[in-house]
């Protein structure tokens, strides 16, 4: 499981530009925090080798799937607490709870700065729940 800034980061697969030459379909790591990305460590010397070669050759624009095999979806992203596809609120719910279990962790060990971490990100995940609720309010009602 990958976490960043505390969040487990989402399994999903993504387009990554690599200096000229867009990779589609590399599987990556997503955090529903600070939205930064990476790609998932079991692909991560052969995304850097096709993307060295493609740029080499000049390609504009590569599909990771058509070049590299034997990574299955399912598998890569098995360890991994929620999807891309999953509703957006269940997500953020999700992370909401274990980011509230952590804070009992992070009080129980006495960890101020974890604590004050934990309670930054419960901050964003509670702005980002209120947004989608909104949103699906509002759908509700068109």
């Amino acid at each position: 499981m990958s976490f960043c800034c505390g969040a487990s980061m989402l399994g999903t697969k993504g387009t990554l530009k690599h200096i000229r030459t867009y990779i589609h379909n590399v599987p990556l790591l997503f955090c529903p925090v600070c939205h930064r990305v990476e790609v998932h460590h079991l692909v991560e010397n052969e995304y850097e080798i096709l993307a060295e070669y493609a740029h080499g050759d000049g390609a504009p624009e590569v599909d990771f799937g058509d070049y590299v095999d034997g990574h299955d979806s399912s598998k890569l992203f098995e360890n991994c607490v929620n999807h891309e596809d999953e509703e957006p609120l269940e997500v953020v719910r999700s992370q909401i709870d274990m980011a509230l279990d952590l804070l009992m962790v992070a009080k129980e060990i006495g960890d101020a700065e974890w604590e004050r971490q934990l309670k930054k990100r419960l901050n964003v995940l509670s702005q980002r729940r209120h947004k989608l609720k909104s949103k699906k309010t509002m759908r509700g009602l068109s």
